[in-house]
Order: C-alpha cells, then sequence, then structure tokens
C-alpha cells in the first residue's frame, strides 16, 4: 500500500491531538485522585461561591470580599455538620436504656395479636439487651482509646483527612481571589478558531450547572423549614436539627431523605414510645415528599435541566466508583458538560439530512 494512503489530514491531526490530550488528563486526573482531591473539593466551592464574591468585590476589596464570603460558607458548612452531635449525644444514651423496653413492649403487646393472626414469632428480650450492652455501653474512657487505636492503625488516613481540612480552605482562598485572573488564562490557551463555538457551549454548561444548584438550594433551604416547623408542631423535641439535618441531606437524593427518616424515627421511638410518634413521622414525611416531588423540584429545578435524581445518583455512583472521592466532585460538573453535548448533537441529528431523509 501506499504510505500516502495513511496520510491524514489537518483536521484529522488535530482531533487526534485533541483526543491524545484529553486521553492524558483523564490518566492523569485517575493516577493522581488522592492527592488532587482538596484541589477539586477547593476548585468546585470557587466555581460556586464566585458569583457572590463578584458582587462584593465591587462595593469592597476582593480580599475582603473572598474573606467574607469563605468564612460565611465554612460557618455554615460546620454548623450544618454540627446539627448531628446534639441528636446522637441525646438520643444514643435512650437508644441504650429503651431498646429492652421497647423489646419487651412488643412481645407483650404485638405478638399475641400477631399469634391470633396465626403468625408465630417472638423477640429475644435477653440477647437484645446483651447486643445493646456490648455495642452501645462503652463509656468515654472506651470510645476514647478505641478512637487512638485506630489513629495508630490508620494514621495516615487521619493525617490525609486533617490536611484536607487544612488545605482545602486555604486553596479555596487562592481560587477565589485570583479566579478572574486564571480564567483568562486558561481561555487564553484555547485557539482563537475554537473559541466563538466553545464559549456558547461553556455558558449553556454554566447555565444548567447554575440553574441546578441554584434551585437545589431553594429547594433544600423550603424543606428545611418544613420540617422544622412541622416537627416541632408535632412535639418533637429535636425538631430544629432534625428538620435542618433532613432539608440539607436532601442534595443527595434519596440516601439524605432515608438517613433524615432514620434518624427522625428513632428520636420519635424514644421519645413518645408509642405509636403517635411513628404515625407523625410518616403524615410529615409523606407529604414533604409530596412537596418535594409535585411542587418544589419542578418549579424551583425544572425538568428541562435534564439532570433528574436518578441520574445524580448514577453519576455519583459511577464517577465516585472509577475516581473515588474526586469523582464524586466531578460527577455533577461533568455530566452537565456530557448533557449539554447530547442536548446538541440531538439538535444537530434532527437538523440534519440522515433525519429528514
Amino acid at each position: 500500500m501506499n504510505a500516502a494512503a495513511f496520510k491524514l489530514s489537518p483536521a484529522q491531526r488535530r482531533g487526534l491531538a485533541w483526543t491524545a490530550l484529553a486521553l492524558g488528563v483523564a490518566i492523569l486526573v485517575w493516577a493522581l485522585a488522592p492527592v488532587l482531591t482538596p484541589f477539586v473539593a477547593a476548585a468546585v466551592l470557587a466555581y460556586a461561591l464566585d458569583p457572590m464574591v463578584e458582587r462584593l468585590s465591587k462595593r469592597m476589596p476582593r480580599v475582603l470580599a473572598v474573606v467574607l464570603v469563605e468564612s460565611v460558607t465554612l460557618a455554615l458548612v460546620l454548623a450544618v455538620l454540627l446539627l448531628i452531635v446534639p441528636i446522637l449525644s441525646k438520643e444514643l444514651p435512650l437508644l441504650k436504656a429503651q431498646i429492652p423496653v421497647v423489646a419487651a413492649r412488643i412481645n407483650q403487646d404485638l405478638m399475641p395479636f400477631l399469634q391470633r393472626l396465626g403468625i408465630s414469632a417472638s423477640l429475644d428480650v435477653a440477647a437484645i439487651k446483651d447486643f445493646v450492652i456490648r455495642h452501645l455501653g462503652a463509656n468515654a474512657d472506651d470510645v476514647a482509646t478505641a478512637l487512638l487505636g485506630s489513629v495508630r492503625i490508620g494514621g495516615s488516613l487521619v493525617l490525609a483527612l486533617v490536611g484536607y481540612l487544612v488545605l482545602i480552605p486555604v486553596v479555596l482562598f487562592y481560587l477565589l481571589l485570583d479566579w478572574p485572573q486564571l480564567r483568562e488564562r486558561a481561555w487564553s490557551l484555547v485557539p482563537p478558531r475554537v473559541r466563538p463555538p466553545l464559549q456558547g457551549y461553556l455558558d449553556e454548561v454554566d447555565t444548567v450547572l447554575g440553574s441546578y444548584l441554584r434551585g437545589q438550594l431553594l429547594v433544600m433551604g423550603a424543606l428545611a423549614l418544613y420540617y422544622t416547623v412541622t416537627l416541632g408542631l408535632a412535639g418533637f423535641d429535636l425538631a430544629l436539627p432534625l428538620g435542618v439535618f433532613t432539608g440539607l441531606a436532601i442534595f443527595v437524593p434519596y440516601i439524605g431523605f432515608g438517613l433524615g427518616l432514620v434518624l427522625t424515627l428513632l428520636a420519635a421511638a424514644l421519645q413518645f414510645a408509642n405509636l403517635y410518634g411513628l404515625l407523625a413521622v410518616a403524615v410529615i414525611f409523606g407529604v414533604g415528599q409530596l412537596i418535594e416531588g409535585f411542587f418544589l423540584t419542578p418549579r424551583l429545578i425544572g425538568e428541562r435541566i435534564g439532570l433528574s435524581p436518578l441520574m445524580v445518583i448514577f453519576v455519583l455512583l459511577a464517577f465516585g466508583h472509577v475516581l473515588g472521592f474526586v469523582g464524586v466532585l466531578l460527577a455533577l460538573p461533568l455530566s452537565a458538560v456530557a448533557l449539554v453535548g447530547l442536548k446538541r448533537a440531538h439538535r444537530h441529528y434532527l437538523d440534519s439530512g440522515l433525519y429528514r431523509g
């Protein structure tokens, strides 16, 4: 065969070069995923927080705007993380004391009813009590000893987590401070001939991501208010932490709702120790799901975005399986990029001669 037959056109060479570059970047991200985790996390946060910094920087020096936005963000994140502390600190001792009592009450009240229906079952209260004492009976000294032992065994993991907690805010500060310059430098690397179509593509991706994130924040805030108010009216002592945690955890579809439901059911069983608490939780969370599914999500996020809850779960699991925590951080931005590409490909197909015949 003539070697000239294998000669590539300039367009083909450019396509191969861009494909090789993308493949190289993907391999590099996969290889350096553990190292890149704090930087990717900071970059995602910087993308989300930069609009607020831009607005504030018109009224004050940018460095002050960055410090203000990052301080408020870190305070909110810390507050959300600490919401779970009063729940655990109050419920675990009650759980230790009440589980054997609840099991005995079930044996006394529910089992005879089931036996009348022809269902033979019983709970081994002694075994349940022994299990509770073994697993929930540790005092503070035992817990501290176990934690110290885990630090010695998995010291590298502990040090990595501490390093992330320190490194992410530092990286986020410098990214927010230099975000306009970083965008300009990145844009200067793009060949001029592809800038117009790429700019339209990136604008569409930014619209999808921005609409999803803003809508999701509104949904979370509305649900946090709903669950806090309704649980408070129902008489729950931990209405505020349970309601806020459940509303904010909705960001992770189904999993966050399930965790909030489990914690609230646990609080209901321990506080009321009767059917009222369970029925109240069922009604409140059932109505909450209806409000979210039929009103909040369609109105505030909208089906036009195309990022359905099932799609979010799939991309989180898929990217997390391939790239670990870095994949979880990159899942939403990359899925938005792919979604916009698919929409454009679909429009191009409908306008092509292949479709029109």
